[in-house]
């Protein structure tokens, strides 16, 4: 799921093409579409939650979002995208050095100039693996609403920036926190030190990408994400699930959480 630790480790693959000059390149997608990208040189590679940040030496910045659809991908020297995956590119950038990057099938994509990065990210919350993260900050607008639920607060990216669907709920299993339980009723201050640590871990760790148990094996890596009518992981319960309209006109999200380690009262 390309969640804020997602983007943190796509955006350290993609930093291996820092310093390269783009030998000749385009936008395919967004309302930049057509614009060449030809002559400018990779001078880094930044995130906030979901967002990636590729910044050029002419001072401007190529701001992407991968949303449910979008990825990114490097060929080497000599080597092509299958017809089909290269009908689906949204950026092409051919470097210096030979190799090729592309962003497929995503959904954002605009060209501004760096010193307006805030027009695209500055809505955000605090981003929970910015070594600056504001935890002040992000627990002052964590809690600005207490009827709000958990689990709302958690996906809300203006409030703290990187966690999506799978972190919300697995963060509600390990903190004992059922879904819809206001976020007043809870410790706010430990939830986020817990997010922070888990995301990180996640985002930094190899192979520890959104595993949550610690366990590899296929149908263990989460706590109650995916296991809806399977036996908790630690009290054998089974695991419910029901599906949320978050926003009108969205795609329902998938909710998780086992009711005896997760119980409705506070």
């Amino acid at each position: 799921m390309p969640e804020g630790d997602s983007v943190h480790r796509l955006a350290a693959r993609l930093r291996a093409t820092d310093g390269t000059l783009v030998r000749h390149g385009e936008l395919r997608g967004g309302p930049d579409a057509g614009t060449a990208l030809t002559g400018r040189r990779i001078v880094g590679h930044a995130t906030h939650g979901k967002h990636l940040l590729t910044r050029f030496d002419d001072g401007t910045t190529l701001h992407t979002h991968m949303r449910m659809t979008g990825s990114w991908t490097v060929t080497g020297p000599g080597r092509r995208l299958p017809v089909h995956a290269a009908r689906e590119a949204r950026v092409r950038m051919a470097l210096d050095d030979g190799r090729t990057v592309w962003g497929l099938a995503l959904p954002v994509v605009e060209l501004l100039p760096t010193r307006d990065e805030h027009r695209a990210v500055g809505h955000l919350g605090p981003d929970l693996l910015h070594v600056d993260f504001d935890r002040d900050e992000a627990l002052r607008r964590c809690t600005v609403d207490p009827d709000v639920p958990v689990r709302t607060v958690l996906l809300d990216q203006r409030r703290v920036a990187g966690l999506g669907n799978l972190w919300a709920n697995e963060l509600g299993y390990v903190r004992g926190l059922h879904p819809d339980r206001p976020v007043g009723t809870v410790d706010v201050e430990t939830l986020l030190d817990t997010a922070q640590r888990m995301l990180r871990h996640s985002a930094t760790v190899p192979d520890a990408y959104q595993v949550t148990t610690g366990v590899l094996r296929r149908g263990e890596r989460h706590w109650v994400v995916g296991r809806a009518g399977r036996p908790c992981l630690r009290c054998g319960t089974r695991v419910r699930a029901r599906d949320d309209v978050e926003v009108i006109g969205s795609p329902p999200r998938r909710v998780w959480w086992c009711p005896r380690c997760q119980p409705e009262a506070a």
